[in-house]
């Protein structure tokens, strides 16, 4: 008994992070997202780490202090993710598939604010690319 709960007690961290998040409903063209928004430091640094699976149509959406080239990484990362970079107002900038606890950084092509990580070919699978501006992106920053 007490192995079970000392199991549970050690998930009881990443799932309070999970939903201690708050959640924006962006869209691209006729496709819903529903992303958590990490916006600060811990959260950002924790992302997708740990998690197992990743519901239909949702993601993390991480809002950065500043426009910069943000890289992102796989560590402790079990899900294939696709990741896109976004600027100021929302517009792809560019999209990377990215492997599980891979260290390979893959960064924004030019400066970005934000960051989009789906389950891997969400993006392609719905032909969204460079150039398409998701709708919705004013919330993640009202939320911070």
């Amino acid at each position: 008994m007490r192995p079970l709960i000392a199991f549970f007690l050690l998930l009881l961290p990443a799932a309070a992070l999970a939903q201690a998040l708050p959640v924006v409903e962006l869209k691209a063209g006729m496709h819903l997202i529903r992303a958590e928004v990490a916006a600060d430091y811990g959260s950002r640094m924790q992302g997708l780490m740990h998690r197992k699976a990743l519901a239909p149509n949702a993601g993390m959406l991480f809002v950065f202090d500043q426009a910069a080239p943000h890289c992102m990484w796989m560590k402790n990362t079990y899900i294939p993710l696709s990741v896109a970079f976004l600027d100021a107002q929302g517009t792809i900038i560019n999209i990377a598939d990215m492997q599980p606890h891979s260290e390979q950084s893959h960064c924004a092509a030019r400066p970005a604010l934000y960051a989009l990580e789906m389950t891997q070919g969400w993006f392609a699978q719905r032909g969204i690319k460079p150039g398409t501006k998701l709708g919705g992106i004013d919330q993640a920053t009202a939320r911070r």
